[in-house]
């Protein structure tokens, strides 16, 4: 190790393996470091950014070996969005280190007995597969190292995504990989039209400016959504904005838009209003007996982003259920209702349950839509809703799907679980670390008989997994 007048540099360090949080992992002396851009296989020298104990953040500064496990990055911006970390290693590969951090963290931090894992099962298209970004407005734009270094004076308004760990900056993104090409053509037209009428940028930390976000979103019945939010409420600005997005893209079937003047970006509390076109959009998908089903989708609801994947996914859940026609089941954080609705037809009853009121209305709304009449929906917490009152209202349930968000389960809830004592429960995750710690909680009842990992999310290093548990 040698040391320049700031940070200490590590010659010719191995990569050896990736992090969950999709950063390489590199070990010299006592020392596990955490090494950005990189592959594992790559021979590196780096310059420690950080270093606690016996862990450290590191960037590369000189390659001696580049991994064979490398591929060229195809979007400029890679490097400085996060939204695509591993651009720079091939799909077989990022399938493998998937495959892995599951595996990694059901037997790690689960510490139970475990099956031979299935396969992991890759995504069909690894470019335009989402079907919803969200863009930010600033007059903070971030500059290239080029730029900085000319010393010249720039534009600095951007409409575009933010810098990890840079909550003011923003990249100004004229080309994504990650949604269809439209979705460019709209997010730059709106960026011109702004520019040309001299319409303001927001400034996060003053709360000022006229422009704040812009979400896209699209089906695959070519059915486009976008959504403007401004932060002041100006109707001759915002109508000539948006009447200019209506003539210019007649592909837009629900143009909307929020004046959203509070000091966070989200929009669940807010009013959304409908400009032009309908205010949801329908995703469709075939469910378990091959009928082709509908979901209504509104401006805040949440619908998995990779739709084609999500259908694979919902199969698979389907699958591990083995449902025979008799069953009761109980799809736990049912969100709009896509699980309950897609297996309902193979179902005795569904009972979905949320958090969020305004998603079991969209629920409701989409068992209607399809004519399904063996769902019933129940907004609340789970942990205080499933109670032996609301197990003798909707019956006993044969079988458990649950799908919480991130953070997993509340303790409380995998009690609730063992208490009930379904025959089988499914439990879909998109984060194995949370989900092997529900897991533990579970295995006193239960073992895990199946394991199946989906990727969701390719050049990323986020992963789904679904595990079914049978009584023991």
């Amino acid at each position: 190790m040698r040391t320049t007048k700031t940070l200490p540099i590590i010659e010719k360090v191995e990569i050896i393996d990736i992090a969950n949080e999709g950063k390489g992992i590199a070990k010299h002396e006592d020392l596990v470091i955490f090494v950005e851009k990189v592959v594992p296989g790559d021979i590196v020298d780096i310059q420690l950014l950080k270093k606690k104990k016996n862990l450290a953040e590191a960037t590369p500064i000189h390659f001696h070996e580049y991994s064979p496990l490398r591929a060229e990055a195809f979007c400029k911006h890679f490097g400085t969005c996060g939204g695509c970390k591993w651009q720079n290693m091939s799909y077989a590969a990022q399938l493998q280190f998937k495959h892995k951090i599951v595996y990694d963290a059901l037997t790690r931090l689960a510490k139970i007995n475990l099956p031979e894992f299935s396969p992991i099962i890759g995504s069909e298209g690894t470019k335009h597969y989402r079907n919803k970004l969200e863009f930010t407005f600033s007059n903070k734009r971030w500059l290239e190292k080029s730029e900085v270094a000319s010393e010249e004076t720039f534009d600095m308004d951007a409409l575009g995504f933010h810098v990890p760990r840079r909550f003011d900056k923003i990249i100004d993104i004229h080309k994504c990989y990650l949604q269809d090409t439209r979705s460019d053509d709209v997010r730059n037209a709106v960026r011109d039209f702004a520019k040309k009428e001299a319409y303001t940028f927001y400034d996060i930390k003053q709360n000022t400016g006229f422009l704040r976000n812009l979400i896209i979103r699209n089906t695959s019945t070519e059915e486009w959504m976008v959504i403007v939010v401004f932060a002041e409420q100006d109707d001759e600005k915002i109508n000539a904005l948006l009447t200019h997005l209506k003539e210019k893209f007649p592909f837009i079937t629900s143009l909307q838009y929020v004046v959203n003047i509070k000091k966070n970006d989200t929009i669940f509390d807010q009013e959304v209003i409908c400009f032009h076109g309908k205010p949801f959009i329908h995703e469709q998908m075939t469910d378990l007996t091959g009928k082709l089903i509908t979901f209504r989708i509104s401006a805040k609801s949440f619908y998995q982003t990779n739709a084609k994947q999500a259908e694979v996914l919902y199969h698979i859940a389907g699958k591990l259920a083995d449902l025979k026609g008799d069953e009761v089941v109980y799809d736990l954080y049912t969100g709009t209702g896509t699980i309950a609705n897609f297996i309902a037809s193979k179902a005795k009853k569904v009972v979905g349950v949320e958090y969020v009121p305004d998603a079991i209305e969209d629920a409701k709304v989409n068992s209607e839509i399809n004519n399904i009449s063996n769902t019933v929906f129940y907004a609340g917490d789970m942990k205080d809703l499933l109670n032996d009152e609301f197990v003798k209202i909707n019956g006993k349930p044969n079988v458990i799907i649950t799908d919480p968000p991130r953070a997993g389960m509340h303790e409380d809830v995998c009690k609730q679980l063992l208490k009930l004592e379904a025959e089988k429960i499914i439990y879909v995750s998109c984060n194995p670390a949370t989900q092997a710690r529900d897991l533990a909680i579970l295995d006193e009842k239960y073992e895990v008989v199946n394991v199946q990992p989906v990727d969701m999310f390719p050049h990323t290093e986020h992963v789904e997994n679904v595990v079914l548990l049978k009584l023991k």
